[in-house]
């Protein structure tokens, strides 16, 4: 693939993650962040199978009587909203075994059923399941989606669909995601650059275009390709998940100092939800993050 330069430079809305856990959404939400992505695969899940087993955190009374009100209230608190199909956590997750034709059938009927009554306004994520049902059913179901839903869309590239579906996918596609972990996993020398050729190549293909890095949070390459659209990263978590916040263990923080850099209301707010030291850390990060990719990324207003 020829490297080339990219026609567009701007800058790249990176999403908040994981914002279905509502403890941390209520930290993101506090400090301002605009830009989230929430998977739908804890309310299918609850859809499908007898026994789920993905939880679902909850932090208002409605939300325990209708857990499924959640993703509205994540839409209604962001500037832009992505919605994730789920499907790599129902392929890899907890849930993993053999996963048919006849289940995927399943899944993405009662996802296009949750879309339409919860996921208003969201842009979705679609049904890719080249890894296990091949190219041509993730095709069958790319087709049905757009007919299925009004919501905008977000066609995925995966290294099975190779070189002719890509062309086919940046013809069909008006917001299309390459899936960063995957090429990372694939070519851990090189994905960094592949990411940019292919990133270049789909907007010179297609200059209106718009794509997303799944999973991309390294800095450098998101301003080595500010001429995309959107990210996903769930970094602002893994502090609080490990314990570590450069280098500094979590009990290493003073409240009161993390109280000054984002105020009051903002502690009081995230406090109602989360021990004391989680809410430092999470504040911490969030804060730490939100200039770093203003920095590299560009504004995220």
């Amino acid at each position: 693939m020829e490297k080339v330069e990219p026609l567009f430079k701007d800058n790249i809305k990176v999403h908040f993650a994981a914002a279905e856990t509502q403890n941390q959404f209520a930290a993101t939400k506090a400090m301002g962040v605009k830009y989230h992505l929430y998977t739908a695969y804890p309310f299918v899940e609850r859809m499908i199978f007898e026994k789920p087993k993905a939880p679902i955190m909850t932090i208002f009374d409605w939300q325990k009587k209708n857990p499924f009100l959640i993703p509205k209230y994540i839409i209604d608190n962001s500037k832009h909203c992505i919605q994730d199909s789920g499907l790599f956590t129902l392929m890899f997750g907890s849930q993993k075994g053999n996963k048919d034709e006849s289940l995927m059938q399943k899944w993405y009927e009662s996802l296009v059923s949750f879309t339409l009554e919860y996921g208003k306004n969201a842009t979705c994520v679609e049904v890719d399941c080249q890894k296990i049902l091949g190219v041509e059913k993730a095709w069958e179901f790319r087709r049905r989606m757009r007919d299925d839903i009004p919501n905008r869309i977000i066609n995925v590239f995966h290294l099975e669909d190779k070189q002719k579906g890509l062309d086919r996918l940046i013809e069909f596609s008006d917001y299309l995601a390459i899936s960063v972990p995957e090429l990372r996993i694939a070519k851990p020398k090189t994905y960094k650059e592949d990411t940019y050729r292919l990133a270049c190549y789909i907007k010179n293909k297609k200059p209106h275009i718009d794509i997303h890095l799944l999973g991309c949070t390294e800095l450098k390459m998101l301003n080595q390709n500010r001429f995309c659209t959107s990210s996903d990263s769930t970094t602002y978590v893994c502090s609080k998940r490990y314990g570590f916040l450069k280098k500094n263990h979590i009990s290493r923080i003073i409240p009161e100092k993390v109280k000054e850099i984002v105020g009051d209301n903002v502690w009081n707010e995230v406090i109602k939800y989360n021990k004391e030291n989680n809410t430092s850390m999470l504040l911490l990060t969030i804060y730490d993050l939100i200039n770093k990719y203003a920095a590299y990324a560009g504004k995220q207003d």
